[in-house]
């Protein structure tokens, strides 16, 4: 069997291979998965054999004309971030860290000391994020930070996306101490503007060169033609690309591990009004604390083990069994149920809400956050909401929150639901950005299945 694309979504916990065929009607001609093998120390391991899955299901051998590959094996692209004010280039900063796949472990805004430096050696990130004020603006403190890490026995990466008037200065001295910088434009260049996609492009590039450190991606990056991406950056460029097709819209990702969730809105005109801060018009956020697997037990602490006991008088068991690959139907109603709660709480962590402040003239509303108002799509995808036959149920809960928490800016009760049926939202994303960007289209229209 010939395939014009062998793709690998290489996950923490599972590897998915898909055969692609393009041609006049791109299709999914197979797909198999098996365990990721970080623990083996050699993630190939995995490929190979759910390749071999494959081509026994399949009955004959796979050949590819193209080998292509995501991952978020690795754990991440671990970072730290560092600005001037919180509430302006940092946000704007972690904005475009979250958008290209980055798993963010320490914030700080004014200037740095040493205790800060000790905390991101404790930390050991593998990339720094710099910015810092206005185009043209304060200088002082984003000066000063590259001072601080000029000092930081680390080999790490830093990206500088501050002040451009700071630029050089920056540069300099990071450069004189022997550091790898990056220097992109301005993630806040002014006042009420967010500019994260060139940095969000910067911290891809040197994902994919932190990704082959995982154990066995050595040998993974002789076998792709392309550039290996993040996983989650991948799964927030099909989100875009679902945009251009169905408008306004938002893509949910239960995982073993995580809970992301990417929104392409500008929000309605009328909480536009209300917004005090600007908000990215693409941003995902990664609820770290919910995800099936790993994070299994943190949700069903959340969620409280004596409600749970009261629906499974066989929760003792069910817990003992936790797996990615749920051994009976009644496995996989209970791990619903906490599918359900990492979808809702997932959505509204997202999301922002309006407020209300009383002022000397009377009561004012104010909006902060993401306006998921004018949201008219959501997509579900990941192991769980593109296969499970609770899929269904799970994403349906999710109409009813806009009334429940009516002060939060979360999508109306009318809001369509989709699933990613062939599990494939990664490899449309990386077809999009790196092969061709029709066929994603073509394959993203023969994927999404309404409920």
């Amino acid at each position: 069997m010939k395939t014009d694309l062998l793709f690998a979504e290489i996950g923490s916990t599972t590897t998915v291979l898909t055969a692609f065929h393009f041609g006049f009607k791109p299709r999914v001609i197979a797909q198999t998965e098996h365990w990721t093998t970080v623990n083996e120390g050699d993630v190939t391991i995995g490929i190979e054999l759910a390749l071999k899955k494959m081509e026994e299901e399949l009955g004959e051998k796979v050949v590819w004309e193209k080998f292509a590959a995501t991952s978020s094996a690795a754990g991440g692209l671990k970072m730290t971030v560092h600005g001037l004010v919180y509430d302006m280039t940092v946000r704007a900063a972690k904005e475009a860290a979250l958008g290209a796949g980055a798993v963010i472990k320490y914030v700080t805004a004014g200037k740095m000391n040493e205790f800060h430096l000790k905390k991101i050696e404790s930390i050991q990130p593998k990339l720094i994020l710099l910015a810092g004020g206005v185009d043209y603006g304060e200088s002082e403190t984003v000066i000063h930070n590259a001072k601080m890490l000029a000092k930081l026995p680390l080999d790490v990466p830093i990206v500088y996306a501050g002040n451009v008037a700071a630029a050089e200065h920056v540069e300099f001295i990071l450069t004189n101490a022997g550091k790898r910088v990056y220097v992109t434009e301005n993630v806040y260049p002014r006042i009420d503007y967010l500019n994260v996609e060139p940095t969000r492009n910067v911290i891809k590039e040197v994902f994919a060169e932190h990704i082959i450190k995982a154990p066995g991606m050595d040998k993974i990056k002789g076998m792709v033609n392309y550039e290996i991406i993040p996983t989650p950056a991948a799964v927030m460029t099909t989100t875009e690309l679902a945009y251009e097709h169905f408008g306004d819209c938002l893509t949910i990702d239960i995982g073993g591990a995580t809970t992301d969730v990417d929104s392409v809105t500008d929000g309605s005109p009328e909480v536009q009004e209300l917004l005090i801060s600007p908000e990215p018009f693409a941003k995902r956020t990664v609820e770290g604390d919910l995800g099936l697997y790993v994070n299994a037990h943190n949700v069903i602490e959340m969620i409280g083990e004596e409600n749970l006991r009261k629906q499974f008088e066989d929760y003792d068991e069910l817990v003992k069994r936790i797996s990615p690959y749920p051994a009976t139907e009644r496995d996989e109603y209970f791990i619903s149920k906490l599918a359900t709660f990492c979808a809702q709480q997932g959505l509204r962590r997202h999301a922002g809400s309006k407020k209300h402040l009383y002022t000397p003239t009377g009561r004012k509303t104010i909006a902060e956050g993401k306006d998921l108002t004018a949201v008219r799509v959501i997509f579900g995808t990941g192991g769980f909401l593109s296969r499970s036959k609770h899929a269904k149920e799970v994403l349906e809960s999710l109409r009813h929150l806009s009334k429940l928490h009516p002060m939060e800016l979360l999508p109306p009760e009318e809001v369509r639901l989709f699933r990613d049926k062939h599990y494939i939202f990664a490899a449309i994303g990386l077809i999009a950005s790196k092969i061709d960007k029709d066929v994603a289209k073509q394959l993203l229209e023969m994927d999404v299945e309404p409920y």
